[in-house]
């Protein structure tokens, strides 16, 4: 290993402490962690799933244009596939755009123009993603780099023929359903100080690196404490006659 590598393998941990300890005192502050609603799944399954086609279709096409004149693996695109679902991975970060809107007996999924508070809803598209996406992450992934298809096949291809997400009219909404919460436009700094962190995980010099959702970060208590506690046990244990 060169000695220009080696010094930026042993600056990603520094500078990943940097950002973390520069996060505002409030983000830590104790907070309830938001749950999905898994009875709204039913209404936002289909639209769901056409959003995972989408991005999928053009997070592989962004991918190519990166390392072009390379052309792009198989292996990458199932890596996108299994992350697209995955709110610590930057590549479902798609899902923090979206807005439940309730119209009429329907349930709408609305793009918004940044990123929001990940608050119930973001974790009920969340759920409803996984759920559609289920096993069928190495099938999608071989038919996009086998077929190359556009976003209208890979609708039909995910959304009829591999999962059934579509097959059906979702039921009509129910006329006593809560309203869900409002969406929340996430902080600019926050929302970049995020994307920051997700897009660092795995990189050399991390292996360990383990990327926190906004909500466990905010549930941690005395963040860093822990190793105070251990010196000050350890002092404990010296023996005072020497």
């Amino acid at each position: 290993m060169g000695k220009t590598e080696q010094n930026s393998v042993l600056l990603v941990p520094i500078f990943f402490f940097l950002l973390t300890i520069s996060l505002p005192v409030s983000v830590y502050a104790k907070k309830p962690v938001a749950i999905p609603r898994k009875e709204d799944i039913p209404y936002i399954k289909c639209q769901v799933c056409e959003k995972i086609a989408s991005q999928l279709v053009q997070q592989v096409q962004s991918k190519q244009t990166q390392i072009s004149p390379k052309k792009i693996s198989e292996y990458q695109i199932i890596e996108i596939a299994e992350n697209v679902c995955n709110l610590k991975k930057e590549e479902a970060d798609w899902i923090l755009k979206i807005d439940i809107v309730e119209q009429g007996d329907k349930l709408e999924l609305v793009e918004q123009n940044a990123e929001g508070i990940c608050n119930t809803e973001c974790k009920t598209i969340e759920r409803t993603c996984q759920e559609v996406m289920g096993y069928s992450d190495t099938d999608v992934a071989e038919y996009i780099y086998t077929s190359k298809p556009d976003v209208e096949s890979l609708t039909n291809y995910l959304c009829k023929d591999l999962t059934k997400a579509c097959k059906t009219k979702p039921p009509p909404l129910p006329k006593d359903r809560t309203p869900g919460e409002p969406f929340v436009p996430k902080p600019t700094k926050e929302a970049e100080m995020e994307k920051m962190l997700r897009s660092m995980e795995g990189m050399p010099g991390a292996p360990n690196m383990q990327m926190y959702s906004r909500e466990e970060l905010m549930n941690m208590k005395n963040f860093g404490g822990d190793a105070d506690d251990d010196e000050d046990e350890d002092e404990d244990q010296f023996p005072s006659n020497l």
